[in-house]
């Protein structure tokens, strides 16, 4: 995620100012926290592929472990597009320092690319669970990833990852003073945000970060 700094008002989701009112007018919560952040807001980033190869990386290792996995694998694979991951092989993935698994998956992901086993030119006009549908028979790539894309990526407006740990601790911590909240209270809370899911989800990321990361 870009910072607020090199943001124009271009980058701005066209979504998100309408958003923000009608969340501010709806929920107490959002009244007093959106106004916290400014003019910060979601920002896309990213051509498809890469943005799964680099989720795929980072799955489950520090922030700085997967940047440096990254650009060894940049070094290896400087266009890092489905041909040329390809015909650098299982075992060049290998020697960039990613894991058995992780080798398999991003052969996998840039075989489902090259092979046009899925239609990333078609996503923008796919509905969300379409879009998941076909994200999560690569592997490596489960909902919560399929979902973290659709936001990060597509700026779908109506996300909600339900297996998100931000977005659990986030409801927890604002809407019941730290109190553990279940998956059902949680579609509750969010029917209230309808159909901003996503906007709501990210304002609650900041209130436990208010520096957004690139995802």
């Amino acid at each position: 995620m870009n910072d607020a700094n090199s943001m124009t008002i271009q980058d701005v989701p066209a979504y998100w100012l309408e958003a923000k009112v009608q969340l501010m007018k709806r929920d107490r919560i959002m009244s007093r926290l959106i106004p916290q952040f400014g003019d910060l807001h979601l920002v896309g980033k990213g051509e498809p592929f890469t943005t799964l190869a680099r989720s795929i990386i980072g799955q489950q290792i520090s922030v700085k472990s997967a940047e440096a996995a990254w650009q060894r694998l940049l070094l290896a694979s400087p266009k890092c597009n489905p041909a040329q991951l390809l015909k650098l092989g299982q075992g060049g993935l290998a020697n960039c320092g990613l894991s058995k698994r992780k080798t398999e998956y991003i052969f996998d992901l840039a075989e489902h690319f090259h092979e046009k086993r899925v239609h990333a030119d078609k996503w923008v006009q796919m509905d969300d669970e379409d879009v998941i549908e076909e994200l999560i028979q690569i592997r490596g790539i489960g909902r919560w990833t399929a979902e973290m894309f659709l936001i990060f990526n597509l700026l779908r407006p109506n996300i909600l990852p339900l297996d998100d740990l931000g977005l659990l601790k986030g409801i927890s911590m604002n809407y019941f003073s730290g109190e553990p909240a279940s998956r059902s209270v949680v579609r509750e809370v969010a029917a209230n945000w309808e159909p901003w899911r996503t906007v709501a989800t990210w304002y609650l990321w900041r209130s436990l970060d208010p520096v957004p990361v690139e995802y």
